[in-house]
């Protein structure tokens, strides 16, 4: 009966999504690609909330119904049917009744299939387009015939711009900067490279009374220079977001410091990279939102540049809907985890491959029972890893979604009210454990 229903109501969605948007005529800035599409959303979010009424997605809400729901200004009903009827009264009462409707929305947009993103472009059609990572391997390849066509479906709102709106693409993403030029469209371009109009550099943490509290960088904008600190949250990953924020600010005419007062406050969402106390005076970083290979690289590389670790543990869960890649990805990502981690837990059947051999490139590292753990799921990782934590390591933990690694982190908690700060905290997600 889902089945049957789902067109109906993905048609309904539409239908009025596209009546609302031709009622109010927002802007609309439109956040695209494989990595970080989140973070970027709510960062352009805060930068342009300083000169417009914006509203964005809630969470990661970014498919053919998360986008109606930001239209509609509602939360996901998930399956309440009288939230449902809900959604529609709020949809006719903007279209019947007098509001004040946003002027602006960023709308973070994402593909699980062929054909998802053309579906959206049906109910809106973007001002500005920032496009994130396009990795070599992205997420959800398995239900596309290759990863070329997963890059071309996430980078296709930038086809629907008119002539001379603004692009923001990454000067570092060769697929994004390459396609960017067959776009007749205003391009910027944000990055560390040399040449990006947005451009970052100096990274490293930032620490406050001794210990190590997000990350810094200088972020240049025409022609000015700034630090930018995101609290909270660690990797270099957490940078782009403020970049590609600027990137769009310009775009809009922003000043370079009425642009940055606005991104002040600015924090990553949950599960991205997220920095609390763990049990028995260690740290842990919360990277549990979801997982993928250039995530997982990201990550590593934070997990190896941590200071002051003791040890270093790369707690890593099965990276899922990489079909035909899956094995040789988890395979090549071993040799990275083994020079990154102390020790490293693998949490599913997949992750059993992050663990390194006793050969090649990892003979000159000595694994034993103690540095190697593998579990069959988050559960298990969870009753037996806060016994295992002690004073002065560093966790990070990360896992494709259906994992649900935020366990993991839950358990790890010194301070289990900070558990409200964890991705999918909500009660339908719990009741799925």
């Amino acid at each position: 009966m889902k089945k049957l229903l789902r067109p109906v109501v993905v048609f309904i969605l539409a239908l009025l999504a596209r009546a609302v948007l031709r009622r109010y005529a927002p802007r609309i800035v439109m956040v695209t690609g494989s990595v970080g599409k989140t973070s970027t959303k709510d960062a352009v979010a805060a930068a342009l909330s300083a000169r417009f009424y914006v509203r964005k997605n809630e969470k990661s809400f970014n498919s053919e119904f998360g986008v109606p729901f930001t239209i509609f200004g509602v939360e996901n009903p998930w399956t309440n049917s009288l939230a449902w009827l809900s959604v529609v009264k709020s949809a006719l009462a903007l279209l019947l009744l007098p509001n004040h409707y946003p002027n602006l929305l960023v709308l973070e947009v994402g593909a699980d299939k062929q054909g998802d993103l053309s579906r959206i472009l049906r109910i809106a059609t973007p001002d500005a387009v920032v496009v994130t990572r396009l990795p070599e391997i992205p997420v959800h390849v398995e239900a596309y015939a290759s990863p070329e066509a997963v890059r071309e479906e996430e980078f296709s709102p930038a086809y629907a711009l008119p002539a001379g709106a603004p692009l923001i693409v990454p000067f570092d993403d060769s697929y994004a900067l390459a396609n960017a030029k067959r776009v007749p469209a205003c391009v910027i371009s944000y990055g560390v490279s040399e040449g990006a109009t947005v451009r970052i550099q100096h990274t490293g943490f930032y620490e406050n009374e001794g210990k190590i509290r997000g990350m810094q960088a200088a972020i240049s904008m025409n022609g000015e220079e700034g630090t930018y600190v995101v609290r909270g949250s660690v990797g270099r990953t957490q940078l782009l977001p403020l970049a590609a924020a600027l990137a769009v600010a310009k775009a809009f005419a922003f000043s370079p410091a009425e642009a940055r007062a606005a991104l002040e406050q600015y924090e990553a969402p949950p599960g991205r990279g997220r920095l609390f106390a763990g049990k028995n005076g260690s740290i842990i970083i919360d990277d549990s939102y979801n997982s993928s290979p250039a995530a997982v690289e990201e990550a590593l590389a934070t997990l190896s540049a941590f200071p002051h670790a003791k040890r270093r543990i790369a707690v890593l869960g099965d990276m899922l809907e990489l079909g035909r890649y899956s094995v040789t990805e988890h395979e090549r990502l071993a040799a990275l985890t083994g020079v990154s981690a102390d020790v490293i837990a693998t949490v599913g059947i997949r992750a059993r491959a992050f663990a390194p051999v006793l050969s090649g490139a990892h003979a000159s590292r000595e694994h034993s029972r103690d540095t190697v753990l593998m579990f069959d799921n988050s559960r298990a990782a969870a009753a037996a890893l806060p016994d295992f934590v002690r004073e002065g390591d560093v966790i990070l933990v990360k896992g494709s979604q259906s994992i649900r690694t935020e366990c993991i982190v839950e358990a790890l908690l010194a301070d289990h009210a900070d558990a409200a700060k964890l991705v999918r905290q909500e009660k339908k997600w719990k009741q799925k454990l």
